[in-house]
């Protein structure tokens, strides 16, 4: 009956404010990139990254500045999505090493019955094929940058010429063009970039080498009293690879797509590696020294990387714009998790700390969500799929476990939404392929609560108002005060909200 009366006070909030229903409903553009780190957005702060398309969507609509993730690994966040579940309730905890469930409820399927027509475009990775989805063109696997493959219904394999976000863009726009203008679309722009190994463009070769990046504060930490953080093996300096990740020596024919280039472009791809190889021989590095060139390349092939696929999104909101759509198109940017860029000698992701916790979402709907709004409320992934559903006026079944966060975009409807105040954290992947050891977690406003266990097992306690970085763990001094006490029985109440058996366990084992 409570949540009855709450469904309808949302409602009679919609029609009297700012979310009023239109007559059209909106069509929804989501554009889900890979390993996109927030800390490398221009709207989240960056002042040296080139993100002008990602920013204007922030500066035109509304920016989460607290979006986190329930696993930080890229399959499963893509589960998420599709499902608004969480990986012990959708199935897929790891990537490749289960073939994801598609029968089970997906929201595409959803929107499809409420009358939209679905589209899902480039980077899956699920082991499966789409389902929920009128049109879908997906890569293989993780797919590569340089003339990639697609696999586009019923089951056909086509290579194409040209770089992967490009390509995935180019068959976007051509869907949104062919659609059936009488129906509302939603539509998943799915890019590659910008996952390891980090191949730009071939016009953003070079694009950052004039800077020289500051490294993060904790790029030295020494993860005194964090067991799990000191075990893991994803380090720049001794987990990056020269060749492959840094093409350092590059042997250019086991580039993928290398071999479709005609010869200027392959030309222009090596004359930039051999340079950077000539420089990395010359410096003849050790020590610190090497590690800090490391660093220094990884970011710049990076932000190169993000280069091109920023450059993507002003295409579609140009398109959008100039065909007019823009006026009724819910423009979505999201990463499938945060990112290290160095903070605590890392690249990649995983951990619970805040870096791959948290990833960029930015949201635009002219004429409804005020520019420039910003959204502190500690929001999931699993709320994603529900704030579709909501915008595209769609029932949000009762099995999601996520929550539309639709309301809070509204100043209105915002102070009096009721919200968590907690989220709930589970990574699974181990040993392979980055030793980061199982945990589980509670995240609040000002604490986090973690449970290591299967590779490391221990307990860690962050004070995230008095160290940002969680470089000093308090659990030891704080075992048994009332703070813990009150975190390991919210911990335990999400776990029991959330169905995750396999937490419950591990929790009612130990002190």
């Amino acid at each position: 009956m409570k949540k009855s009366i709450l469904v309808l006070l949302s409602l009679i909030t919609f029609s009297s404010g700012t979310f009023a229903q239109t007559k059209e409903r909106p069509n929804i553009v989501f554009i889900f990139s890979d390993d996109h780190a927030y800390q490398a957005i221009g709207a989240y702060g960056n002042k040296l990254a080139k993100t002008p398309n990602i920013d204007r969507i922030a500066r035109e609509g509304a920016l989460l500045k607290n979006n986190l993730v329930t696993n930080s690994i890229c399959g499963p966040s893509r589960a998420t999505l599709l499902t608004g579940k969480y990986s012990h309730i959708n199935g897929y905890k790891n990537n490749d090493r289960t073939r994801f469930d598609i029968t089970q409820q997906l929201f595409p399927d959803l929107l499809q019955k409420g009358g939209y027509q679905t589209a899902w475009i480039g980077k899956l990775h699920l082991n499966s094929l789409p389902t929920g989805f009128d049109y879908w063109n997906i890569l293989p696997d993780q797919g590569i940058y340089y003339n990639p493959q697609f696999i586009t219904a019923p089951n056909d394999t086509i290579r194409k010429e040209g770089y992967v976000a490009d390509l995935i863009t180019e068959s976007s726009l051509d869907w949104i063009n062919k659609r059936d203008e009488k129906k509302p679309f939603f539509l998943v722009v799915g890019q590659k970039s910008v996952h390891r190994e980090w191949y730009p463009d071939l016009q953003d070769l070079g694009a950052y080498d004039d800077i020289n990046f500051p490294l993060p504060e904790t790029f030295y930490d020494d993860y005194v009293g964090r067991a799990a953080a000191k075990d893991q093996d994803m380090s720049i300096e001794k987990t990056m690879r020269l060749k492959e990740d840094l093409k350092v020596h590059l042997d250019y024919e086991k580039v993928p797509g290398y071999k479709f280039f005609p010869e200027d472009k392959k030309k222009k791809l090596r004359d930039y590696y051999d340079k950077i190889t000539k420089e990395f021989d010359d410096k003849k590095l050790s020590g610190k020294a090497l590690t800090e060139w490391k660093y220094q390349r990884y970011i710049k092939d990076y932000l190169a990387t993000a280069n091109g696929l920023d450059r993507n999104i002003g295409k579609i909101l140009d398109y959008l714009d100039k065909t007019g759509l823009s006026k009724n198109t819910v423009v979505i940017y999201a990463s499938d998790q945060g990112f290290y860029m160095g903070e605590h000698g890392w690249f990649d992701k995983r951990f619970i700390y805040e870096e791959s916790l948290k990833t960029p979402f930015v949201i635009r709907y002219p004429g409804v969500i005020k520019p420039g709004t910003k959204v502190d409320q500690l929001i999931s992934n699993i709320d994603w799929a529900p704030t579709v559903l909501d915008l595209a006026g769609a029932k949000i079944p009762a099995e999601i476990q996520g929550k539309s966060f639709l309301p809070l975009l509204d100043k209105n409807a915002k102070a009096n939404t009721p919200w968590r105040d907690a989220a709930y954290y589970h990574y699974y992947e181990f040993p392979e392929p980055h030793h980061v050891s199982p945990h589980f977690g509670v995240r609040t406003k000002r604490y986090k609560l973690v449970r290591f266990y299967g590779g490391t097992d221990s307990w860690e306690l962050f004070d995230l108002e008095k160290d940002p970085h969680e470089l000093k763990n308090i659990y030891g001094e704080r075992a048994s005060d009332a703070i813990v006490k009150s975190l390991k029985e919210q911990l335990k109440t999400l776990i029991v909200q959330y169905k995750d058996d396999e937490a419950l366990k591990i929790l009612n084992s130990v002190k």
